[in-house]
């Protein structure tokens, strides 16, 4: 069930936290995906591979189309996040890495990402708490998601 909440939430301390387990927040506003953001991508990362980059090439393929990069995709998860929690009733909070992460579909240009983010568990460690979440990249118009991956995050309660 999608959080309806006002965005974004805003848990307080370790026990908003977890009442927030099993619960599915969002989603974010959508993003468009053109050809100057993915180039810019590509600049960025040094991943210029035509199928991303050269959409006269692309349009001769099966895709008919360039498309994001799947890193691309996961790129945005940050900036997704910050729009459906907030953590700045916390001390400290970064983000901790990235468990499973898998690209089903393809997002062409043009097309429009937004993403839900589920909080999986919250696991006390030494200095504070991670929190494990399912972040889902939807395409608009798309059945399959374009990315699906469990982020961490480490999490200092405020004093």
């Amino acid at each position: 069930m999608t959080d309806t909440t006002q965005l974004p939430v805003r848990p307080q301390n370790v026990a908003d936290l977890e009442a927030l387990v099993g619960k599915v927040i969002g989603p974010t506003e959508w993003h468009e995906v053109t050809q100057e953001k993915v180039n810019a991508f590509a600049d960025a990362t040094g991943d210029h591979q035509w199928i991303h980059v050269d959409p006269e090439r692309a349009a001769e393929s099966p895709l008919g189309t360039t498309i994001a990069h799947g890193l691309y995709s996961l790129s945005l998860g940050p900036a997704f996040s910050y729009s459906l929690i907030s953590f700045e009733a916390f001390a400290h909070s970064l983000n901790y890495g990235y468990e499973k992460v898998r690209f089903p579909a393809p997002l062409p240009i043009g097309s429009r990402v937004r993403m839900t983010t589920e909080v999986i568990s919250i696991d006390h460690v030494p200095g504070g708490v991670q929190l494990r979440a399912r972040q889902v990249f939807e395409r608009e118009g798309s059945e399959k998601p374009v990315a699906v991956a469990e982020s961490l995050g480490r999490l200092v309660e405020a004093e």
